[in-house]
């Protein structure tokens, strides 16, 4: 695995569940200040940079104006997204394994240890996620706009994932 994509790894537990044990202090909208994750030794602000820059699922954002950089969703850790309530399409997807999937169309889709549930616009996103636990990924179906016209929330990232606290199994399909 290459340099930068091993660091964006590590970034990614910093910012989004464990800053506490690098020493790095996130405001209450998950900012941390770039160079304090460059004094860890851990990063170069070119390093930083990169990861933002070439992050395929693009899950960091850099303002280079004020030094800061933070992850867009993901976080284990209570942060405040500043997110914007959004009317979803009718369909969004969900990648998951075949070891979950009884489980989710019994109980629902749970956000569990995260901030929010993780949803896809399209189909290939939705596999993309699924292929990280399995070679073949079951991808569900979600009735998003039924489910917001049910009083649900849902929040679009800045990268495009599609987020909300809970599906519940009635909106599911296979």
């Amino acid at each position: 695995m290459d340099i930068i994509k091993q660091k964006g790894k590590l970034l990614a537990l910093i910012l989004r569940h464990d800053p506490k044990k690098f020493g790095i202090k996130l405001d209450k909208y998950g900012w941390a200040e770039a160079e304090d994750l460059v004094d860890t030794g851990e990063f170069t602000f070119d390093q930083l940079y990169e990861i933002v820059k070439t992050n395929a699922k693009k899950r960091f954002v850099l303002d280079a104006v004020n030094g800061k950089i933070r992850a867009l969703q993901g976080h284990s850790i209570k942060v405040d997204l500043q997110l914007t309530p959004t009317e979803p399409p009718k369909v969004l997807y969900h990648g998951t394994t075949k070891r979950f999937k009884e489980s989710i169309l019994n109980s629902g889709i749970k956000k569990r240890s995260r901030q929010h549930v993780h949803l896809s616009a399209d189909t290939s996103t939705a596999r993309s996620v699924g292929m990280r636990r399995s070679k073949r990924p079951v991808i569900l179906t979600i009735n998003a706009l039924e489910m917001y016209k049910n009083g649900h929330i849902f929040y679009l990232s800045e990268n495009g994932v599609w987020l909300t606290d809970f599906v519940p199994e009635r909106f599911i399909q296979q």
